[in-house]
């Protein structure tokens, strides 16, 4: 029988991609919790909207370039080499594919003048949440880079430039529906 427990993470560390063990609160491994977080949170919205459009083929891309992203935040620095650009480390084209698809989504439904406030759907709200995750884990990756730790620049343009997505996607997701404006 396969177990998923190993039992070597018992000690307070966790491995990384091609070898090596580092703290589980390492900044590096907390920014890859939030980014399983966030992919969970893209899993909700995923969830409550039709299993073959658009925004689930959409959302669907963007937890599955999470990963990506995780995969190249835990990697041991001295193997990056190892990594293959678009599978296991940011690419420049993930981060144009992002701005693409935010300037097509906002030319066809601009964004508002204020901020909103989520809840209005339950798609747009798993959608706020994974942006607000996104933020956080992309906080957590200045931090790692701030303390000395390898941090590929294109992990910080596309985390900087999902959750600007996210917005959008969220602000689309409503439809005609009107949000509520975060102050009155």
């Amino acid at each position: 029988m396969t177990r998923i427990y190993t039992k070597t993470g018992d000690d307070g560390t966790t491995g990384l991609l091609f070898g090596g063990r580092v703290s589980k609160s390492d900044d590096i491994i907390e920014a890859c919790g939030d980014i399983d977080e966030a992919v969970a949170a893209l899993g909700v919205a995923r969830a409550s909207t039709e299993t073959s459009s658009d925004l689930a083929l959409l959302l669907l891309r963007l937890q599955r370039e999470l990963f990506v992203v995780a995969a190249d935040l835990a990697t041991n620095p001295r193997q990056r080499q190892r990594l293959v650009r678009g599978k296991s480390s940011v690419s420049p084209e993930m981060v144009d594919r992002i701005e693409q698809t935010i300037d097509a989504m906002v030319s066809k439904r601009p964004l508002g003048s204020v901020f909103v406030v989520p809840g209005t759907t339950s798609t747009e709200a798993g959608l706020d949440l994974a942006r607000g995750v996104v933020r956080r884990a992309e906080r957590q990756v200045i931090s790692a880079k701030l303390a000395g730790r390898h941090v590929d620049d294109n992990v910080l343009r596309y985390l900087n430039r999902l959750s600007d997505l996210l917005y959008v996607i969220a602000r689309n997701a409503v439809g005609d529906i009107g949000e509520p404006p975060s102050h009155e």
